[in-house]
């Protein structure tokens, strides 16, 4: 055979799409309260503390007005934008059209930049007060501890679940027969540590099992798992799960996720722009709504 026979050999390409592992939508935006905003800051709540009644002992005593503690919680606007460059020579020497693509790409960042917001809100300082000035910090005594039926720091047991849910309850941050459910934000590991609770697993322990899904506990009693592999740790190196109500968070939007494909005539030849954009941020609403549960 002529040696020149590998002039005609061929390349072959594929037409497939494929964006690499990554979050693709919000994780979170369903299990904290929404608002829409306009200006440099929002008030998602007026807060009032709760009172005391007083108790009669006279006939026509003189009234006593009961001092009621009011507040004001504050959220700010964080500005995220996307943009990349796709040049029409590229596309000539393509068998496919990424445009779609990279909106789809540039959509997925920008939800992760969302569930970061509210991920930094869980634990973070919030401002409160008439204009904002006042900084609240995260209740240290809303913590459960790192070894929590155990010994030492563990990952995350069904004992520390039930410490969570008595400080809510102690708080009376938490209404369990107002049908409210708990949300539980947990990484790989902690649900590896779930599937290995024979009190959470066996029904035998509980008459309501934990509801698992393709590997992952969706949910056990009051309580709903949303997987993020965002979460912080701290000083420890222990990650930093939260447990709340949804009236714990919230989420301001003043630019929803927003997209613009353009072509860009101030360059030469003339690419088209793929531009995403938003515009929110994120508060937490109230200290007692929200418990910490640190996990080896």
């Amino acid at each position: 055979m002529s040696q020149s026979v590998t002039t005609h050999f061929v390349q072959q390409y594929t037409t497939n799409v494929q964006l690499l592992s990554q979050q693709i939508g919000s994780r979170l935006i369903n299990s904290v309260t929404i608002g829409s905003y306009t200006g440099k800051a929002g008030v998602p709540v007026e807060q009032f503390a709760a009172t005391v009644a007083s108790k009669r002992t006279t006939r026509y005593p003189a009234l006593t007005p009961v001092e009621t503690s009011a507040d004001r919680r504050w959220v700010y606007p964080v500005d995220y934008d996307w943009n990349d460059l796709i040049d029409n020579i590229d596309k000539l020497r393509m068998l496919i059209d990424p445009q779609s693509h990279y909106v789809s790409n540039a959509t997925a960042a920008m939800n992760r930049a969302m569930d970061d917001e509210i991920i930094n809100a869980y634990f973070g300082t919030s401002k409160t007060g008439v204009d904002g000035a006042t900084s609240t910090t995260f209740l240290s005594a809303n913590q459960v501890s790192a070894s929590e039926g155990s010994s030492a720091a563990t990952g995350m047991n069904v004992e520390k679940l039930k410490a969570g849910i008595q400080l809510l309850l102690a708080n009376e941050a938490w209404d369990p027969s107002s049908g409210e459910r708990l949300t539980c934000v947990i990484t790989a590991k902690q649900n590896r540590n779930l599937m290995d609770e024979v009190q959470l697993i066996n029904a035998d322990y509980n008459g309501e099992r934990a509801v698992v899904n393709d590997g992952f506990v969706m949910n056990w009693g009051k309580i709903d798992f949303i997987h993020s592999e965002r979460l912080p740790n701290n000083g420890s190196t222990q990650r930093r799960c939260p447990l709340y109500v949804k009236s714990a968070m919230h989420l301001g939007k003043w630019q929803d996720i927003s997209t613009d494909v353009s072509r860009r005539k101030d360059l030469a030849g003339l690419p088209y722009q793929v531009y995403v954009y938003g515009t929110f941020g994120a508060t937490r609403i109230e200290e007692k709504k929200i418990v910490e549960i640190p996990c080896a």
